[in-house]
C-alpha cells in the first residue's frame, strides 16, 4: 500500500490572495504510508527524498510485513502542498519512519502547527515514538489509521485508542493513504482540530 493507485496532480501555481501558512508534519513508523499520503493529497508534484532501498539496510530498515514489499525509503523528507481556501494553504511534512533517521524530526517540528500521527496496526509500537515527540514539544496532532488490504485483525478504534494510550481529546480517524480524498478528511480533522483547541485558549480567562 506504498504507491498511489492514480497519476499525480498537475503542477498547480500557488494563488495570489494566499496569506497564511501552515506547516504540517506527517510522522509515523517505517512504511506506514507517510509518502503515499503526502503524494496522494498534494496539488504540486511532491519533493521526494526517497531512495532505492539496498542490501546495506537489511537487518536495519526492514520491519515486519514491510520488507517484501518496500524497495524505496525516505532519507529526508517529503514535502507537498494543499489550498485549503484562497487564503489558507498547507504545507505537508513527511518524515523519515527509520529509527536512524529519527533525530530529524525535532528539527522538522519547529514551525510546526500540527502533525499526523499515521499508524499502521500491525506495528502499532512503531507510533509510540512520534506520539512521545509531539507530546514533548506540545504540538497538536490527531491520529490516522492506515487501513492495509492485508490487514486482517481489524482493531476497532477505541481497541486502537487504547493501544496507543490516547487521551480522549485527540481525534483518531481512519484512512486510506492512497486515497486523495481520504487523506484531505485526514487533514480536515486536524484542521478543526487545531481551530477547536485555538477557540478554547481564547475562552480561557
Amino acid at each position: 500500500m506504498d504507491s498511489a493507485t492514480s497519476e499525480l496532480p498537475a503542477r498547480k501555481p500557488l494563488g495570489r490572495a494566499a496569506e497564511t501558512g501552515l506547516k504540517i508534519v506527517v510522522v509515523g513508523g517505517f512504511g506506514v504510508g507517510k509518502t503515499t499520503l503526502v503524494r496522494s493529497v498534494s496539488e504540486i508534484r511532491p519533493l521526494n527524498t526517497e531512495e532505492v532501498m539496498t542490501q546495506a539496510g537489511v537487518g536495519v530498515d526492514e520491519t515486519g510485513p514491510v520488507a517484501t514489499r518496500k524497495t524505496s525509503t525516505t532519507v529526508a523528507f517529503d514535502f507537498g502542498r494543499i489550498s485549503l481556501n484562497d487564503r489558507m494553504v498547507l504545507y505537508l511534512f513527511g518524515a523519515p519512519g527509520q529509527e536512524r533517521f529519527w533525530f530529524l524530526w525535532d528539527r522538522l517540528f519547529t514551525g510546526t502547527l500540527g502533525a499526523v500521527v499515521l499508524v499502521d496496526t500491525r506495528r502499532m509500537s512503531d507510533s509510540w515514538y512520534a506520539i512521545d515527540r509531539l507530546e514533548h514539544h506540545r504540538t497538536p496532532f490527531v491520529v490516522a489509521v492506515n487501513r492495509f488490504d492485508d490487514d486482517l485483525a481489524s482493531f476497532s478504534l477505541d481497541e486502537i485508542r487504547q493501544a496507543l494510550s490516547l487521551a480522549a481529546d485527540v481525534p483518531l480517524v481512519e484512512c486510506d493513504a492512497r486515497l486523495r480524498h481520504s487523506g484531505k478528511h485526514v487533514l480536515i480533522t486536524l484542521v478543526d482540530h487545531l481551530h477547536a483547541l485555538a477557540t478554547a485558549r481564547e475562552r480561557t480567562p
